[in-house]
């Protein structure tokens, strides 16, 4: 993946939790919702508190692998 791909991508998903821990996303993700961003059933029971905390450390996680892939190419590329 290219450096401007990846730039991008991490603007794009940065805007999206901006949205969500500061703006109205997470009250908008509670209920059943929140399983599309939290990506396990437990999650349906989740306050807007918790989601917006549970998506601001994921951030956290992307930004070090953002940080990581930019330095490394290699980083661009991996998957699960």
């Amino acid at each position: 993946m290219n450096v401007g791909l990846w730039l991008l991508l991490y603007a794009a998903n940065s805007l999206f939790v901006y949205w969500v821990v500061w703006g109205d996303g997470a009250a908008k993700f509670e209920g059943w919702r929140a399983v599309f961003i939290v990506d396990w059933l437990p999650a349906a029971w989740w306050t807007s508190e918790q989601i917006a905390l549970y998506t601001l450390l994921i951030w956290l996680g992307h930004t070090l692998w953002f940080v990581l892939g930019l330095f490394v190419p290699e980083a661009r590329a991996f998957f699960w």
